[in-house]
This record gives C-alpha cells, sequence and structure tokens, in this order.
C-alpha cells in the first residue's frame, strides 16, 4: 500500500463519530471526480454509497434489485451464495473458451428466453474478471447492452479489478455503454492492496434513486456506516495524487508481467490457458491430460484435479466447479500472487519496472516452484 495511504490513516485516527449512512462527502466527492477522469463516469456524489468492501454492498443490492439474478460461468465464488441466501432465482449463463470465457450477447439472449419477457433481471458481470483474467472489450459490452435494453436486465457491474487492466481498454466501461441500466461496484481492496480496510462503494445513475435510498435505509439497519479513519483514508486515495497513480500503474506492470510468465510456461505444458488481460489471475483447462489424470492420479473431475495436485505437488488451485462450471470441467483458477508483494515491488523499482523472466526467477521462487512442480506432475 502506498505510505501516503497510511499516512492519512493515522493522521485520522482520532476520528471516532459516526459517518453519514450514505458516507463521508468529501468521499464520494473525491470518488466521482476520480471516476470521471479515470473512467468518463458521471456519478453524483448523492448517487454513491460507502460500504465495508463491495462485496457486501453487491449482497445489500440485491435486496433492493427485483427479478432472477444471471451469472455468467465461470464468475467469483460469492455471487452465487449471496443470490442465494436473498432466496432468489440463479440462472447459469455458460460461456466458452473459444471466447476466452467472457459472455456474449447471443448467449445471454438465450438465457433471457427462458425467463418472463416483461419482468426484470439482474445480470451481475466482473471485468476484469476473476477467475479467468479477462476483460470485456468495448465491441464485446455494447453486444451485451443491446441485449440488455432489449430484455428488461439491471448490470451489476463488479469493477473491484479495474485498475488492474493490461490491455488498455481501461477508460471504459459497461456504465459508458449502458448508463440509464448499469450499477458500478468498486474499492480499494484490490487496485490500492488494501484488503482488510474494507472500504467500498455502489454507484448507480440518476434514474436509480430508488436504489440507493434502498440501499441507505438497509446500511442504517446493519452496518450503520463504514469506520470513519478509514474513511478519510480513502479520500487520499481517490485523490489523484500522481505518486499513488504512478504506485498503481507499476503495480499493474508487475500482475501483468507474473500473469503472462504463468500462462506461457502452462501453454508450453499443453494445458490450455488464455493469456490474462487484467487482475491477478489464471483460468487453465488441464483436459488435454483428461486420461493420464484418470490413469495415474483416479482425477475425473476438477475437484479431484485440485485435491490431487494438493497432495501430490503442494500446488493450491481452486477447481472451475467453484466458480459454476461443470463438476466434470478440468478447468482451475491459479491466482498469480504468491510473492511479498512489498518485496517485488522494491526490486522492480530497481529495475525502474523493465521486467522480465530473470527477474521473476529471483523475486517470485514460490511461482516458479510451483509451476516446476505442475510440470512434474504432468510428466
Amino acid at each position: 500500500m502506498h505510505p501516503k495511504i497510511i499516512n492519512a490513516l493515522k493522521e485520522h485516527a482520532h476520528e471516532k463519530d459516526y459517518l453519514p449512512t450514505l458516507g463521508l462527502l468529501k468521499l464520494r466527492e473525491s470518488i466521482a471526480c476520480y471516476y470521471k477522469k479515470r473512467f468518463n463516469y458521471n456519478f453524483s456524489p448523492d448517487h454513491i454509497l460507502i460500504g465495508p468492501g463491495s462485496k457486501e454492498l453487491i449482497f445489500q443490492c440485491l435486496f433492493v434489485l427485483e427479478g432472477p439474478v444471471i451469472i455468467p460461468a465461470p464468475s467469483w465464488v460469492s455471487y452465487g451464495p449471496q443470490v442465494n441466501v436473498r432466496g432468489k432465482h440463479i440462472i447459469r449463463a455458460m460461456t466458452r473458451r473459444e471466447n476466452n470465457y467472457k459472455l456474449t450477447g447471443a448467449e445471454l439472449k438465450q438465457v433471457c428466453s427462458t425467463l418472463p419477457e416483461e419482468e426484470q433481471k439482474v445480470l451481475i458481470i466482473n471485468s476484469p474478471n476473476n477467475p479467468t483474467g479477462q476483460v470485456y472489450s468495448d465491441t464485446e459490452m455494447a453486444d451485451l447492452v443491446k441485449v440488455c435494453r432489449q430484455e428488461q436486465v439491471i448490470i451489476i457491474s463488479d469493477e473491484i479489478y479495474a485498475m488492474i487492466d493490461f490491455t488498455g481498454r481501461n477508460k471504459s466501461g459497461f456504465l459508458n455503454h449502458y448508463p440509464e441500466g448499469t450499477i458500478v461496484t468498486a474499492g480499494l481492496s484490490k487496485s490500492h492492496s488494501a484488503g482488510g480496510y474494507r472500504l467500498g462503494f455502489i454507484a448507480a445513475p440518476p434514474n436509480m434513486t430508488s436504489v440507493i435510498q434502498g440501499l441507505s435505509a438497509l446500511v442504517s439497519e446493519t452496518f450503520s456506516a463504514v469506520s470513519a479513519p478509514i474513511q478519510y483514508a480513502a479520500v487520499q486515495a481517490y485523490s489523484g495524487d500522481s505518486e499513488i497513480e504512478e504506485y498503481l500503474e507499476n503495480c499493474c506492470k508487475i500482475h501483468k508481467c507474473v500473469g503472462n510468465y504463468i500462462a506461457e510456461e502452462l501453454n508450453s505444458m499443453a494445458v490450455d490457458c488464455p493469456d490474462p488481460e487484467g487482475a491477478f489471475y489464471v483460468f487453465p483447462d488441464f483436459s488435454k491430460y483428461k486420461e493420464e489424470l484418470k490413469e495415474r492420479y483416479s482425477v475425473s473431475t476438477g475437484k479431484d484435479l485440485a485435491e490431487s495436485l494438493l497432495v501430490n505437488s503442494s500446488v493450491a488451485l481452486l477447481p472451475g466447479s467453484d466458480f459454476y462450471m461443470s463438476p466434470s470441467s478440468l478447468t482451475t483458477r491459479m491466482a498469480t500472487v504468491d510473492y511479498d508483494g512489498a518485496e517485488v515491488y522494491q526490486a522492480a523499482n530497481e529495475m525502474e519496472f523493465q521486467l522480465n523472466k530473470d527477474f521473476l526467477k529471483k523475486n517470485t521462487p514460490l511461482i516458479v516452484e510451483g509451476l516446476n512442480a505442475i510440470k512434474d506432475y504432468l510428466i
């Protein structure tokens, strides 16, 4: 985390009073200004609500929005359980490898055709994506938005990884294409390396005032407000400070270098792995080893594979079935951050962030060891 944010937290440690339910006005103004400059989003501070992480805010939002919830497969593990707790109907929208596991307009249209035509629907979508590391292009977003308008679909755009984008497409999001129907959630956890701060926000367009009002009522009866010192520190995080922005950019360079290296190594083993476009995950598919895995390790499901790799190679992956893929799928999610972030950042800084394989082999030894262990497991 950048020292300026830490110092801001220290400076406001004395703040002990409850803040407004919507959140600190100065913070909401900072977020509106920051996202206007970075993504050309037109948020009103009055339509932004601060919460203890975007995870909680997505959950709360499900109590305000009507209709069934569409979740692309694969998607983040917590969407489904949250929808189940809410008692809503979940519809899984299967994606395909040839589209890098990104939902298409045609696939969304097919799902909507099974639902009442006039019923409002909710699509939760995440770009850059956990678990795949993929990013939706403007063309892909426009394709989905066309169907959303036709089929009464509200988008919850989970943009927690939006600033960890390797494609150069991070100047645009679903809100730019569908301003009247997109709710955005984001926060400090991923981009600013501040998961423990539990600071997130949700923003709704002007025509969804009722959503923010409903959320505000829920907040007043649940968590009341996010910790005051944390909110004051977040003002610094969203200030647009040039040193903090440089830090975010450099962190993104590290994530990109590590992710590309892992994907390249896996593909060299004949493990099909799309090149990551953002976040810090890859989504390899071990299907080419299906027969060998079954014969050698009695592996027939993704869960079997994950357990076998852990027992035999001390490599921890999550099975694709945890992300709504079929149990028989041999896809897995691999996180790409098995290293000391502060130490790697310092080493990268000494190299002026001109990163290469030699740098990774020296500074991320656990990742190199893990990949070698996977190779030995497969051979």
